[in-house]
């Protein structure tokens, strides 16, 4: 065959040199895709590094807002905010007062600057057992006999309101309660909350990976785990179900957690379903990162951008990171 009778499609190397490839890239991220993650701590009066977290810190209330300047002037549009309270208790009583750690931050984060405030929705943070919900009473002796589900909905309602009243521009609840997505926008919409959206933490996995974040929220249980509400992390087709449910009960952004070791449900998820698709890169996945860059065995910057569009190109439109401020420039 001479060259004249070859196929006309295009040599892959030939649209791979510079000045083309950027050209044909299939899959890019932008500042504006990321959520950078902040933990607002009314414990202390100065901000705390985290060891288990390179470069993350929790930050007093009184510094919600020049932290949220600081990640502004990088690019990154968006916050989700994390609270510490003062106090715990079985109740988790702190989470939906007036005067919560996040509720203050959000009301001073809204008034102050241009951030859009993601809240997130749980009571892992603010129960003295370190559960997602309210227990059942012999749930110290038998782990087995976790969250009281119904009960723990009603608190989630709550906070939702609490939050929406404070100034957050969305409710992100994530503690893989069934029918919690239902609850909070009906209870959002009763409060006259209508135009606040729901990002659903719709596939959160009982996942090996949350540990960092466990020690920045002070959030771990107490005792037992939450395999009983949180996913399997063998299972795929049950993440369908999950989504299709909080995309029912309205959900406007479904997110799956963690990101890297789940690209396949991020692919499913966004083959399945028209909504918007997020992601969290999670704290353990930032961790392992930096720690191999420590010992010299990645380029840190080069992995973490690598680690960000390979999900995105798994489908998500969104992703919360740690990495979000220190990729942001070269973004």
């Amino acid at each position: 065959m001479s060259g004249h009778d070859a196929p006309t499609t295009p040599g892959p190397r030939r649209l791979r040199a510079d000045g083309v490839r950027d050209l044909v890239s299939e899959t890019d991220v932008r500042a504006s895709d990321l959520v950078a993650p902040v933990f607002v701590d009314a414990t202390t009066e100065e901000r705390q590094p985290i060891p288990s977290m390179p470069g993350h810190e929790r930050v007093p209330v009184a510094e919600a807002v020049p932290r949220v300047r600081e990640i502004l002037e990088t690019g990154v549009e968006a916050v989700m905010l994390f609270g510490i309270p003062e106090s715990k208790d079985a109740e988790g009583s702190r989470a939906d007062v007036t005067d919560g750690v996040v509720q203050r931050a959000a009301r001073a984060i809204t008034a102050e600057t241009d951030a859009y405030v993601i809240a997130d929705c749980c009571l892992c943070e603010y129960t003295d057992h370190g559960h997602c919900g309210l227990l059942e009473d012999a749930a110290a002796e038998d782990p087995g006999l976790t969250v009281r589900n119904e009960a723990t909905v009603e608190r989630y309602r709550s906070i939702a309101v609490s939050q929406a009243a404070a100034g957050a521009d969305m409710i992100a609840p994530s503690g893989m309660m069934d029918g919690q997505v239902a609850a909070i926008r009906d209870a959002l919409d009763d409060a006259g909350h209508g135009d606040v959206p729901i990002m659903a933490y719709a596939a959160k996995y009982e996942s090996a990976f949350y540990g960092p974040f466990r020690d920045a929220a002070n959030g771990a249980p107490a005792f037992g785990d939450r395999r009983h509400y949180q996913m399997d992390p063998a299972n795929a087709r049950e993440a369908r179900r999950e989504v299709a449910r909080d995309a029912a009960e309205g959900a406007d952004v479904l997110l799956v957690k963690p990101a890297l070791p789940y690209l396949d449900v991020v692919a499913d998820i966004r083959r399945e379903f028209d909504h918007p698709v997020a992601a969290y890169n999670v704290s353990g996945e930032y961790a392992m990162l930096h720690a191999a860059a420590d010992r010299g065995w990645l380029d840190l910057e080069a992995v973490a951008h690598e680690s960000l569009l390979s999900i995105k190109r798994a489908g998500a439109d969104l992703v919360a990171t740690y990495f979000a401020e220190d990729l942001a420039d070269r973004l």
